[in-house]
């Protein structure tokens, strides 16, 4: 047996039986997730939605009139009656009723966390009273801990409690009914945590109640409990009969993918009572007078907390998702099912990953095995590790699994208890890591060689075998050293629990899968034509007059992320190259496309013909159309003016028209538009000290702009400034080299080369002094002196 053996589907119906929903689940896939082309594994961040409730959501809204439903209309009474049938739908789905819970509509998880904060009566600390205590599990989310925030300002007192310190500080059963009108106290805690996928017990909630649990049976007063519930319900149920919370958060969006921005908190009714506005918004008052402190709060508990109108036909857009949901699964105990036994059989088949000298590939964090669906969720966490033991950066991870089109979550996914817990992170390291620049979100994954966070793949109900088949067949080709083996005991373990001898099984190299053959300078001859000298200077010998290079070639891309057009003598405007990146391709909703987000732009070959004023689209298959140069608004007074977004700086731009919006919608088959840089708009990016210009340079490697001959690997990292006939450049700064550099110019297919070897070069670390910047980069120059719109900069081509 090998490893290809081992990740069949035969082999994963042997460790697990419960897979798909008793139909065929790939015709499901074609006909509800067609949008899926790679391998999508962050569903604890967003789930994905069928094609059919967005269809049957617009269908709805079509044929319907949905008025706001504080109004009195017929439009108005179907919108109020459809979102009441929507709360019930709500609470039928956790096993509950309006007579015992009220649904209180918020824009998330978040917002419903917040809610509670600032409605909770908090007692501070008197001389005679201990005050309110605010008691939340460590490895909490970023929205809880963040509850501290606004307690500590009230003097309420902050309790962190370890998972440990819940039971094992546990008390003999207390009497409640003596404290019940007394100090009032929340406890907060996940009922799955969002890092790992472990289940915390429900039976924490009457624990606490009741105060038994720590820290409830140590503060007299009583105990009000919220269960933040976004992360379980996801993938498996939660029954409010067995586990009686006073409040539960959730997100919508985790739960069906649509609709985004709507969540809910579920109160029980029997605790509303105890929570006290202070704001009062439209809608949720029964009398008030303008004029004088009078004000009488609704007597409905969901209609006193839903300040405004609430976003009514994102709720109608849940009667659709539960009836594709239930349609497609049956049941949430189901999806629980299928989704575990992915997680289970992905987590046995990593874990038992070894290298070709037997050390482990993975180090997993979790607390068990995987060996219920009652205490795991369908997370599966850890870092990678090379041939040597030492951690691979979580960055350099998922630049990789994007250039697979796998989708990952890496960091410490708003969990920063979990994190430290489970990597062994102290405070004064996390206080370091600050210090040395790593800031929450940020791509900085190693510091001193410790891992600053981890990867984390999650299943959803629509995920497949496939699925764990992609993403494990990525790591034995990308991070094991081969051969490739397999802790054939551990395995065994997993499988049935019993020990065996220890061995591992040796198997052959995987092969590569067909994804391209990525070029480096494979360029025809062509006749050398003119001379340019360059001169680059090296911060390491600033007193030296520097080394004499040539400039070689030059690129300019008139549509940023699309093919490149080779240039000779050529024109620099008031931004850079003339007309270069002046464009770029949108989505249908205004987001720019880049390669990383659709590899076939590569193949659209734009021209930019000066005699005829014009820029030519290009494209195989595709017959050539043309679009005005003229950067004049005037011309363009007919098309719609927008907004756009370019590697986060925000830009005014101009349409260009349906044409090319056709043109481009036919070739790369989704809805887009060709976009241009509006002439009065600068990107911040490019407002450099002394009004300079901005063009990119790297040595002989494709996808840059200049390209020079004459110099060392990687010692343009240490230029401080440049010399191309009397021009003078200085060096602006360094741009992070991302997996585009992976996709074959020819062909669009993507490729683990270049970005493997160049990562391999700095060791998969980040530099130890710029934190903030890989070794692998291109660097940007900035022209200092004064250049007229006619200047040419004279180049040669020569063969590499």
């Amino acid at each position: 047996m090998d490893f290809g053996k081992l990740c069949t589907f035969e082999t994963f119906q042997q460790v697990w039986s419960h897979y798909g929903y008793g139909g065929n689940l790939q015709d499901v896939i074609e006909q509800e997730f067609t949008r899926i082309k790679g391998t999508y594994l962050d569903h604890a961040a967003a789930t994905l939605y069928p094609e059919s409730v967005v269809r049957n959501y617009c269908q709805d809204i079509s044929r319907n009139l949905y008025g706001n439903p504080h109004s009195h209309s017929p439009s108005s009474r179907l919108t109020h009656d459809t979102v009441e049938r929507v709360r019930c739908r709500v609470l039928q789905h956790f096993n509950t009723t309006p007579e015992e819970y009220s649904v209180i509509f918020t824009s998330g998880c978040t917002a419903a966390l917040k809610l509670v904060a600032e409605s909770f009566p908090w007692r501070p600390q008197t001389e005679s009273e201990a005050g309110s205590r605010f008691g939340y599990l460590t490895d909490s989310h970023t929205s809880v801990v963040g509850i501290r925030g606004l307690t500590s300002a009230l003097g309420v007192v902050a309790l962190p409690v370890s998972p440990q310190e819940v039971q094992n500080m546990a008390k003999d059963e207390v009497q409640v009914g003596e404290d019940i009108y007394q100090t009032p106290h929340l406890f907060c805690y996940p009922a799955q945590n969002n890092f790992s996928g472990r289940k915390y017990p429900l039976s924490h909630v009457i624990g606490i109640q009741a105060r038994r649990l720590y820290p409830a049976c140590d503060h007299q007063g009583r105990w009000f409990v919220l269960l933040d519930a976004a992360s379980l319900v996801s993938c498996s149920p939660l029954n409010l009969q067995d586990c009686p919370a006073d409040f539960i958060p959730i997100s919508f969006y985790k739960m069906f993918g649509f609709p985004t921005g709507l969540g809910a908190l579920l109160v029980r009714n029997n605790t509303a009572g105890i929570l006290k506005k202070t704001y009062f918004g439209g809608g949720t008052a029964a009398a008030y007078l303008s004029g004088e402190d009078y004000y009488v709060q609704a007597a409905n508990i969901s209609d006193r907390f839903e300040d405004g109108t609430i976003s009514f036909l994102d709720i109608i857009a849940l009667n659709h998702s539960f009836e594709a949901l239930y349609r497609i699964t049956g049941n949430v105990h189901n999806i629980q099912q299928h989704t575990f036994g992915l997680a289970r059989y992905t987590y046995m088949l990593l874990s038992s990953l070894c290298h070709g000298n037997r050390r482990p590939v993975a180090q997993i964090y979790s607390e068990g095995q995987f060996e219920s669906p009652s205490t795991q969720g369908a997370i599966l966490n850890f870092n990678l590790m090379d041939s040597h033991g030492q951690i691979i950066g979580y960055s350099q991870v998922d630049r990789m699994a994007s250039l697979y089109n796998i989708h990952v979550r890496t960091g410490c996914f708003c969990n920063t208890g979990a994190c430290q817990s489970f990597l062994g992170i102290t405070n004064q390291q996390m206080k370091t890591n600050l210090k040395a620049g790593h800031v929450c979100g940020d791509s900085i994954d190693l510091v001193d060689g410790q891992p600053t966070g981890s990867v984390r793949v999650s299943f959803g109900y629509m995920s497949t075998f496939e699925d764990c088949q992609m993403f494990l067949n990525f790591v034995a080709e990308c991070f094991v050293e081969k051969p490739v083996t397999v802790d054939q005991v551990r395995l065994e373990e997993l499988k049935t629990s019993t020990a065996s001898t220890q061995h591992s099984y040796e198997v052959p190299p995987i092969k590569m899968t067909n994804r391209g053959i990525y070029k480096i300078g494979q360029k025809e001859t062509q006749q050398l034509q003119r001379e340019a000298s360059l001169k680059g200077f090296g911060q390491r010998d600033s007193n030296s007059h520097g080394e004499v290079y040539t400039l070689t070639n030059i690129y300019i891309y008139p549509i940023k992320s699309c093919g490149a057009f080779e240039v000779h003598d050529w024109p620099v405007g008031p931004l850079g190259l003339l007309y270069d990146r002046g464009w770029m391709v949108v989505n249908g909703n205004g987001v720019c496309l880049s390669q990383k987000r659709e590899a076939r732009l590569c193949l659209i070959r734009p021209q930019v013909h000066l005699p005829s004023n014009e820029l030519l689209l290009q494209a195989s298959g595709m017959d050539t159309i043309s679009v005005p140069l003229e950067s004049n608004t005037q011309m363009y007074t007919s098309y719609q003016r927008c907004q756009s977004k370019v590697c986060g700086d925000r830009v005014e731009t101009v349409d260009c028209g349906d044409e090319a919006a056709s043109w481009l919608s036919n070739f790369l088959g989704q809805p887009c538009r060709l976009i241009r840089q509006s002439p009065d708009s600068t990107r911040d990016m490019k407002k450099r000290p002394g009004g300079g210009i901005c063009i990119n340079i790297l040595p002989v490697v494709s996808g840059c702009t200049c390209i020079i001959a004459g110099v060392e690997p990687f010692e343009e990292d240490n230029w401080s400034h440049l010399i191309i006939g009397n021009t003078q450049f200085v060096v602006a700064g360094q741009c992070g080299r991302c997996q585009m550099v992976g996709i074959d110019q020819d062909t669009g297919t993507k490729t683990k080369e270049p970005l493997m070897s160049l990562s391999a070069h700095c060791t998969g670390k980040v530099s130890q002094k710029q934190l903030l910047l890989h070794l692998v980069n291109v660097v940007y120059l900035c022209v200092v002196a004064v250049v007229s719109d006619s200047m040419c900069i004279p180049l040669i081509m020569c063969i590499f």
